[in-house]
């Protein structure tokens, strides 16, 4: 599993107009599910997420997960992460998860996440979505399970 996680002041997601998901400080996560994941994957990328120390502490150090400042995290599925760009113009996806797979693996980072103790909001699998967020910092982190010890 691949995430990009941007550390926000704000955050939601649109589907036809209609805000689905918002958040307030935390970080908006696009998560990309691939071919040989598993639940092992997802709980794995969700733990190392919540614990992850890029909120600023009073000395203004980055040094505070998510959960010690009370944030959240607005998660959007995004299988695009899987894109294969090596040959022609345009990209394949022969290397994301099939959706049914990936959507299981998908919910299950949110209930890893959750089961944490951090609030999730989320898009909605599958659909076109619309992201708003205020990026803060920017802090922008790329985690990767195959590239985690």
């Amino acid at each position: 599993m691949k995430i990009v996680a941007q550390r926000v002041t704000d955050a939601s997601v649109s589907v036809d107009g209609k805000v689905i998901g918002a958040i307030d400080q935390g970080y908006m996560v696009l998560v990309g599910v691939g071919q040989k994941d598993t639940a092992i994957e997802a709980a794995k990328l969700a733990k190392k997420l919540a614990k992850l120390r890029v909120f600023s502490d009073e000395n203004g150090k980055m040094n505070r997960s998510v959960l010690d400042v009370g944030g959240s995290i607005l998660s959007i599925s995004q299988f695009t992460l899987y894109a294969d760009t090596t040959q022609g113009n345009r990209p394949g996806f022969t290397l994301a998860g099939a959706p049914d797979m990936a959507k299981q693996l998908y919910f299950a980072f949110n209930s890893e996440l959750r089961s944490l103790g951090v609030p999730v909001e989320t898009g909605e699998f599958g659909a076109d979505m619309a992201v708003k967020l205020t990026n803060d910092g920017p802090v922008t982190i790329i985690l990767d399970t195959a590239e985690m010890k």
